[in-house]
């Protein structure tokens, strides 16, 4: 990967001050295909948050072609609990799926990423991919140092095609 700097990220939370020293930031558009295929071969189920009921909403479409591509896809979506989408039932929360998930998808905004890596981190998540635009230090930090495998600012509808991935388990 491809270091870009050395920083130190002081920050106060929950009314106390922290310091998380930073080794290295990689260079979120330089992902290794190699980890993107990796990833994409290794996960079965997936957590998709912020999930839209709405046919013309990106996570509509991914979620349509995750489920194409072979992918046991949950969608997550407190406003949506109960009701269904692409006939898959809408959760709540992470915790709510009743099956262990290999790698959660995110389509929130960049500033709810920090809890979602928290949740995920409990859910004991091994992968974390999020949507293009959706970035931020703090929690890629956190993902990281949790030993979880963390692609940022990447669409896998766009990823899939591009790399030529042959994924459906029939």
């Amino acid at each position: 990967m491809k270091v870009l700097a050395h920083f130190l990220i002081k920050e106060r939370h929950n009314g106390k001050d922290f310091k998380v020293s930073l080794e290295l930031i990689t260079d979120r558009d330089y992902i290794e295909d190699n980890n993107i295929i990796d990833t994409l071969k290794k996960v079965k189920t997936i957590a998709l948050i912020g999930a839209s009921s709405k046919p013309e909403r990106d996570s509509y479409k991914v979620m349509a072609f995750l489920m194409n591509e072979g992918y046991q896809v949950f969608p997550v979506n407190p406003l949506l609990e109960g009701t269904t989408i692409l006939n898959r039932e809408v959760y709540r929360c992470l915790k709510d799926i009743p099956l262990p998930i290999d790698m959660i998808d995110v389509f929130r905004q960049s500033k709810y990423l920090y809890d979602i890596v928290v949740e995920a981190k409990q859910a004991n998540i091994t992968h974390i991919w999020t949507q293009l635009g959706v970035t931020n230090v703090k929690s890629e930090v956190l993902a990281l140092e949790s030993g979880i495998n963390i692609i940022v600012n990447r669409c896998p509808a766009i990823e899939i095609p591009r790399l030529n991935l042959a994924l459906k388990t029939d």
